[in-house]
């Protein structure tokens, strides 16, 4: 099948800086594919030239097909954008902006239908200026699918929430999937890829640097967490002079090391003193931990 998404070789200037340089990427139906990168890395660029608010400088966009600059009209009923920064006048109530949007397609979903399922069904007449922060989110996205749509990029959705309003949102995102909805999703938190996307891109000074789900990528570091308990005290200074050890930290019985491929080396250590640990867990890295050194590899 053709991805619904297809970028090949994206570049974008401006001025000295190259903001998105030969970017290439797809997202097939049905994915939640995550951009993550640093700040200034070029993932809004991407998104956008990829909406079809920029123009690239060079190389190709297709979404279901169509150039975003030559098809524009067509694509703006089939795919949803939710931006870093969205507002509405302060006075408009959500229903009134939900009839508003709605107003701009063809085939629009019924705006009290989608009010209801993303929870905002008692604050349609509250003035926009009034909803929280988690509630404006929820309305930014209901106004981005009031248009039926097939794709959906979402962009730092969850900047500026509360943890309890972000994990909502997460909720969310997971709700308008289940739609039919293709999500393209823009996030610097480690935690909502690794809970929302099927893949995740890494985009670092405008290029993909590392591509995969995100578990494949948290497997490329190193880094491992060993958890365990003793039945008899350790020796002091025999975890923390192993090779690699970052951190050794205690708590009565309990112990936990962390450092570069240690699990060995600490079961071994401690066999040769005669201690058995028990409750044993290693844990890999996270995505976390594998972005920092993805990202610090490629600025080498």
């Amino acid at each position: 099948m053709t991805p619904v998404i297809q970028v090949e070789h994206l570049r974008k200037i401006y001025g000295p800086k190259v903001a998105v340089d030969d970017v290439s990427l797809t997202v097939e139906k049905g994915e939640i594919v995550g951009i993550l990168g640093p700040n200034g890395a070029g993932k809004t660029t991407t998104v956008e030239m990829i909406a079809g608010l920029r123009v690239p400088d060079a190389g190709t966009v297709r979404v279901q097909g169509l150039d975003p600059q030559r098809s524009g009209a067509e694509l703006r009923q089939r795919l949803a954008l939710q931006l870093q920064e969205s507002e509405m006048p302060a006075r408009i109530t959500a229903i009134e902006a939900m009839r508003l949007y709605a107003s701009f397609y063809e085939t629009p979903a019924d705006p009290d239908e989608l009010l209801r399922d993303l929870g905002l069904e008692d604050r349609r007449s509250t003035q926009f200026r009034r909803l929280s922060g988690g509630q404006k989110q929820r309305l930014s996205v209901a106004l981005a699918l009031v248009g039926s749509p097939e794709i959906a990029i979402l962009d730092e959705l969850t900047t500026g929430l509360d943890p309890q309003a972000r994990r909502e949102t997460w909720g969310l995102i997971e709700r308008v999937r289940d739609r039919g909805v293709t999500i393209l999703l823009v996030t610097h938190f480690m935690e909502e890829a690794e809970r929302l996307c099927d893949r995740v891109i890494l985009i670092d000074a405008g290029r993909v640097i590392a591509e995969g789900t995100p578990v494949e990528l948290a497997a490329r570091t190193n880094l491992q967490t060993v958890r365990f308990s003793t039945p008899t005290p350790v020796p002091v200074g025999l975890l923390e002079g192993l090779p690699g050890v970052a951190a050794v930290t205690q708590d009565g019985d309990d112990h936990e090391v962390r450092g570069a491929e240690v699990a060995v080396d600490v079961v071994l250590a401690l066999h040769g003193v005669g201690i058995r640990p028990e409750h044993l867990r290693v844990e890999q890295g996270s995505l976390d931990e594998a972005f920092v050194s993805l990202v610090t590899a490629s600025e080498a």
